[in-house]
C-alpha cells in the first residue's frame, strides 16, 4: 500500500501538530503519522502539573534559558514568540493567565481540552491522521511505517517533517528509535542524556526512612556560579523538583568527571547575618532541633537536612552558614526513562536556517529531536513549538522553490 500526500508529518506532538496547522492553513495537503493510538501523549503528561505553556519574562532573560542554543533558537522563537503562543491558545478557548512565578497557563489547568479543540481545529482544516503508525526509515525516497498490518505502508511526500520527540519517556512514543535511520543518511546526532531530572545523593536511613516525599519550599541550590531559587522535593533516592532541574546541565557537565558538589540554602531570602541575629536571641539551652524549629521555623525535613553532616555548629554564626551552605554530594542523575526532558539530538550544523536537513534536502526536523536543551517553566513546550512553526514556514518556501 502506498500514500502520495503533499506533506507527511511524523509525530503528533506539539511541534508536529502546530506545522500541520499552519501548512493546512496555507491550504497543503496534510498528513500526520503517530506510533501511539492517540496524540500528545507526552503532551497530556506535561498537563498533570498544570500544563505551563511559555513563561511571561522578558526575551532578553528567556533567551538565555536555552544556554549554549540561546542564538539558533532565538530566530525560531522569533517566529513564534511566548505572545503568539497565548494567542494561539487563548483561540482554542484555552484562555491563558501568569502565574505568580510568571509561568503561562490555560485557566483550566488542563492539557486535554486544549487537546481536543486542537485535534478538532486540524481536522476541519482537512489534516487527516494515521495512528498506530510506527515510522521504520526509508525505502529509497519512500518513507516506511510498520502499522501492524502484513505489508508496511510506503509514503511519497513532496515534504517530510520529522517531529518524533527526543529520548525521555520513552513509553510515551519518544524512544529515538530513529537515530540510526538519520544517522545512516549523515546526519550529526548528539548522544542524547538525561534532563529536568532527579539527582541521587546518598542520605542517611534516617533521612530517607523519615522524610522522602517531603518538600524543601523556597530553597536554593548552588553548583560553582550558578544558583537557582525554587522547590524541590526529598526523594529516596535524592532530590527531585523544579530547583533541581534548572541546573541539570551544569551538573550533567560537573558529573562527566565524578561526584559533584552542591550547596542547599534553606533560607535563601535571608543573609548568615540575618540569621545568625536571630539565633543569637534564642534561649539558652535550647536543643539544637528545637533551636531550628521555634527560632528559624524551618520545617522537619529541613532541620534534617542540616544534620546529614557530622559536628553540627552551635555558634550563631556558623549555624547560619550551614543553613546556607549546606553541602551536598551528587552521584548521578536519573535516567531517561523518568526524565521530563533530554538534551541531545540534530546537531545544529546539520540543519539548515529552515530546520531542513542538509543530508536529506526536503526532510525537515522540530521539537526535541534537536540538539537544545531547557528547564522546566514553559521553555521545553515554547521551543517546540517555535522550531514546529519554523520548520513549516520552511516547508513552505522549499514547496514554492520547487514548484517553479
Amino acid at each position: 500500500m502506498s500514500l502520495k500526500p503533499d506533506i507527511a508529518i511524523i509525530g503528533g506532538g506539539p511541534a508536529g501538530l502546530i506545522a500541520a496547522e499552519h501548512l493546512a492553513r496555507a491550504g497543503h495537503g496534510v498528513h500526520v503519522f503517530e506510533r501511539m493510538p492517540t496524540l500528545g501523549r507526552k503532551f497530556l503528561m506535561a498537563g498533570r502539573g498544570g500544563l505551563n505553556l511559555t513563561h511571561s519574562e522578558g526575551r532578553d532573560r528567556f533567551d538565555t534559558r536555552y544556554r549554549e542554543a540561546a542564538a539558533w533558537l532565538k530566530t525560531c522563537i522569533d517566529a513564534f514568540s511566548p505572545t503568539d503562543l497565548r494567542i494561539w491558545a487563548d483561540g482554542l478557548e484555552a484562555e491563558t493567565f501568569v502565574g505568580s512565578s510568571g509561568r503561562v497557563f490555560p485557566k483550566a489547568m488542563k492539557a486535554s481540552p486544549l487537546l481536543r479543540a486542537w485535534r478538532a481545529r486540524l481536522e476541519g482544516l482537512g489534516v487527516i491522521f494515521h495512528l498506530r503508525h510506527r515510522w521504520s526509515g526509508w525505502d529509497a525516497d519512500a518513507l516506511v511505517f510498520d502499522t501492524g498490518e502484513s505489508a508496511a505502508l510506503r509514503v511519497e511526500p513532496r515534504a517530510t517533517l520529522l517531529a518524533l520527540g527526543g529520548a525521555s519517556w520513552p513509553r510515551l512514543g519518544s524512544d529515538a528509535a530513529w537515530v540510526p535511520w538519520l544517522s545512516e543518511a549523515g546526519v550529526e546526532i548528539a548522544n542524547f542524556q538525561a534532563s529536568n531530572c532527579g539527582i541521587e545523593i546518598a542520605w542517611s536511613e534516617h533521612l530517607k526512612s523519615r522524610f522522602a516525599g517531603q518538600p524543601l519550599k523556597t530553597i536554593g541550590l548552588a553548583i560553582g556560579e550558578e544558583t537557582v531559587k525554587g522547590e524541590a522535593v526529598i526523594a529516596a533516592y535524592g532530590l527531585e523538583g523544579g530547583a533541581v532541574y534548572a541546573l541539570s546541565e551544569p551538573l550533567r557537565r560537573a558529573l562527566a568527571a565524578g561526584p559533584a558538589r552542591i550547596e542547599l540554602d534553606l533560607r535563601p531570602n535571608q543573609t548568615v547575618e540575618q540569621l545568625a541575629a536571630r539565633l543569637g536571641k534564642a534561649r539558652p539551652g535550647q536543643s539544637l532541633p528545637t533551636l531550628l524549629k521555634k527560632t528559624l521555623k524551618l520545617a522537619p525535613q529541613a532541620a534534617a537536612l542540616v544534620f546529614e553532616s557530622e559536628d553540627v555548629p552551635r555558634e550563631p554564626e556558623a549555624l547560619a552558614r550551614r543553613i546556607k551552605a549546606i553541602a551536598l554530594t551528587v552521584t548521578g542523575q536519573r535516567g531517561l526513562e523518568r526524565a521530563i526532558s533530554s538534551s541531545g539530538g540534530i546537531r545544529q550544523e546539520a540543519l539548515t536556517d529552515t530546520l531542513m536537513l542538509r543530508a536529506r534536502p526536503g526532510v525537515f526536523a522540530a521539537g526535541e529531536m534537536l540538539d537544545w536543551d531547557a528547564p522546566t517553566g514553559g521553555y521545553l513546550l515554547q521551543a517546540s513549538f517555535a522550531t514546529g512553526m519554523t520548520a513549516a514556514r520552511g516547508i513552505e518556501t522549499w514547496l514554492s522553490a520547487a514548484a517553479r
